[in-house]
C-alpha cells in the first residue's frame, strides 16, 4: 500500500524512496505538503530523521521530471556550519546516484544535478 506522502511525487521517485529509504518519517509526512504547495518551511527534527531529503526531495522531483528547467540554480541552501555543508552534500549525492539508476533502468532521462558547496573560508 502506498504512503499518501509519497503519492505527492513522481511514481519513480516515490517507488525509489519506498524501496531505498523506507517509509517517510514524521517530519517528511508533515513537511512535504506545505513544501510542495510553495510555503516557507522551517524544519526542526532530530539527527537521522531525514531532514535532508525532507528539504530537497521536492526539488529533486521537479528537476528529474522536467518541471523545472535545467541550467539554472533552483535551490540554494545556506548552512550556518561549514561541516554541515559537507554532510548535506554527501546526503544528497548517494540518493541522486541511486535515483538516476532507477530512472535510467526505466528508460527515462535523468538530468545532470549538481550538488556544490562553497565556504567563505
Amino acid at each position: 500500500m502506498s504512503d499518501p506522502a509519497l503519492d505527492l511525487f513522481d511514481p519513480l521517485v516515490s517507488r525509489w524512496f519506498a524501496e531505498e529509504v523506507g517509509p517517510p518519517t514524521d517530519i517528511q509526512q508533515k513537511a512535504w505538503p506545505p513544501i510542495i504547495s510553495g510555503e516557507h518551511v522551517l524544519l526542526c527534527a532530530p539527527t537521522g530523521s531525514g531532514k535532508t531529503l525532507t528539504a530537497f526531495l521536492w526539488a529533486i522531483n521537479q528537476l528529474v521530471t522536467g518541471v523545472w528547467e535545467g541550467g539554472h540554480t533552483h535551490v540554494l541552501y545556506i548552512s550556518p556550519l561549514k561541516a554541515l555543508n559537507t554532510d548535506i552534500r554527501r546526503n544528497l549525492l548517494q540518493p541522486l546516484l541511486s535515483l538516476k539508476k532507477v530512472f535510467e533502468d526505466q528508460g527515462r532521462r535523468f538530468p545532470q544535478i549538481r550538488v556544490q558547496t562553497r565556504s567563505g573560508d
